[in-house]
């Protein structure tokens, strides 16, 4: 990971439980509260780099008097103590390392308190910009580092402002694009050992195993897939738009959803899957986060046919219905799935009823809408052609070409109804409806 070494004098900071203290001969003449933690320092080091403080030591002072200690608040510093200690060994020119993973709090933090070159050269705005510029937007995994930083909301907001967020997606969305041996090897996991996509642990520079990175075209997933839900999604639309192929985004779509919504790994009954998902087996995400996570993913997913399975497809479904996600998020997907009904498996349509007011075992409306989808979508892509010059036998009206999807799909059909009959809830007017809905 890049770093910039700042500063030359030795650390004189140290911590009392919620306390910071400058352990230098001079008495402290000024307390900065942030958050819970009180830093208890002195007023030249401040006042010659940050305009905000200035100001807010000059209102205090005058309150207060001058034979008081004078006190300032810090609301929503972003960052928090950690960064303002940052902040403050910086103005005391204590030696202090700006890296990919704190240089977006610091920029953000530099920005609030004024930290311009008005006060004083080679400031901590210029510092953070640079080392931004030069070295985290010119490498994948700082990139990612600086992105991933910008977890905290408030973080989130001053780095957009800032357009911190916007250049390193713009980065990265560049790179995806290009041969990773141009810029370095990513990170599979960051704050892991260098890996190969294919898993070898690089040693000196050379894969002691795994496939070459030329033969993954998808080495970035895992890399991605570690940053926040509305910064991912940003950086897949920057991906689309700087070309990237559907079946990539497809990818990175499927391994990003796969880590946060349990059961779409493996297969899962219905109870197994509910259990797993009210449980909190997905990494650190609620229930209200993963269903906001599902409606977020499931539109960004490609529509041509094909490129996300089927087996994908029904398991986010049954997520999607076990979350109480919105109607339309629903009767979406419910319609992917129709398009493309031929290319599934009978295990795929065996959606359990989760809801208490249906009695039968298996969701059978959900498949007569899916099936629904289908028919209308074969009609429009498949159908009869009435003009006289369409000489395409595959798509005449009864060409083996436009039969086949129908034919496997009624071949499905009859699979589902041979398992559900046993199902004496499920009412003959319904069965029969499934029954007939294919000639």
């Amino acid at each position: 990971m890049s770093c910039m070494k700042l500063g030359s004098k030795a650390d004189t900071f140290q911590r009392q439980g919620q306390t910071w203290l400058c352990t230098t001969s001079l008495p402290s003449d000024v307390v900065v509260e942030v958050g819970r933690m009180s830093f208890h320092l002195h007023k030249f080091p401040l006042l010659s780099r940050s305009g905000l403080i200035e100001r807010l030591i000059s209102e205090a002072s005058s309150s207060e008097g001058e034979e008081e200690k004078c006190a300032i608040n810090l609301s929503d510093f972003p960052g928090g103590p950690r960064t303002f200690e940052l902040i403050a060994k910086f103005c005391y020119e204590v030696k202090l390392e700006l890296t990919a993973s704190n240089v977006v709090p610091l920029r953000c933090a530099s920005e609030i308190l004024i930290m311009s070159e008005e006060y004083g050269e080679g400031n901590l705005i210029a510092k953070t910009e640079a080392f931004l510029n030069h070295a985290v937007l010119k490498s994948w995994r700082d990139s990612l580092r600086a992105l991933q930083s910008c977890g905290d909301e408030d973080i989130y907001r001053h780095a957009d402002e800032l357009n911190i967020i916007e250049r390193c997606i713009m980065s990265l969305a560049a790179k995806a694009t290009n041969d990773p041996n141009m810029f370095g090897w990513p990170l599979v996991e960051i704050g892991g050992p260098l890996q190969s996509p294919g898993g070898g642990v690089l040693w000196n520079g050379i894969s002691t195993g795994g496939r070459s990175w030329n033969s993954i075209s998808g080495w970035w997933y895992e890399d991605v897939s570690g940053l926040s839900l509305p910064i991912y999604v940003r950086l897949i639309t920057a991906m689309e738009a700087h070309g990237i192929g559907s079946e990539l985004i497809a990818g990175s779509l499927i391994s990003y959803a796969r880590k946060y919504l349990p059961g779409l790994n493996r297969h899962q009954d219905f109870a197994d899957l509910k259990t797993d998902l009210h449980s909190g087996l997905s990494p650190s995400l609620s229930g209200v986060a993963q269903k906001a996570l599902l409606e977020d993913i499931h539109p960004l997913l490609p529509v041509q046919k094909g490129l996300v399975p089927s087996k994908f497809l029904s398991g986010l479904l049954k997520t999607a219905i076990i979350l109480c996600a919105s109607p339309s998020c629903i009767s979406n997907i419910e319609k992917r799935i129709g398009s493309q009904l031929n290319m599934a498996t009978l295990e795929d349509l065996l959606i359990t009823t989760f809801s208490h007011s249906k009695e039968t075992l298996y969701d059978v409306d959900s498949l007569q809408r899916i099936l629904g989808h289908f028919l209308a979508s074969n009609q429009t892509t498949d159908g009869p052609r009435t003009s006289a010059c369409y000489e395409d036998e595959d798509h005449l009206i009864g060409s083996p070409a436009a039969l086949a999807p129908v034919a496997k799909v009624a071949k499905l059909i009859d699979g589902y109804l041979a398992e559900v009959a046993s199902d004496v809830n499920l009412k003959l007017p319904k069965f029969r409806a499934l029954a007939g809905a294919i000639p």
